[in-house]
């Protein structure tokens, strides 16, 4: 089965506010370290896929349109 770019894009968003989360609590307990920098890392990466595929969902929507 096939899925959609926004589902895709929306799961993405969500491991990449979970990352988010999961560096603000590294960087509470024990400072920054290589696996804060680990997680902010994919976060980044995790959020801006997120927000290409809610775009190209967006893109695609629009062209079938015309």
């Amino acid at each position: 089965m096939k899925q959609s770019p926004l589902t895709t894009g929306i799961l993405y968003l969500i491991l990449g506010a979970f990352f988010t989360y999961l560096a603000i609590q590294d960087v509470n307990t024990g400072g920054f370290g290589f696996f804060t920098y680990l997680l902010i890392l994919l976060a980044t990466m995790d959020i801006g896929s997120g927000i290409r595929l809610i775009f190209m969902h967006f893109r695609l929507k629009s062209s079938e349109k015309k």
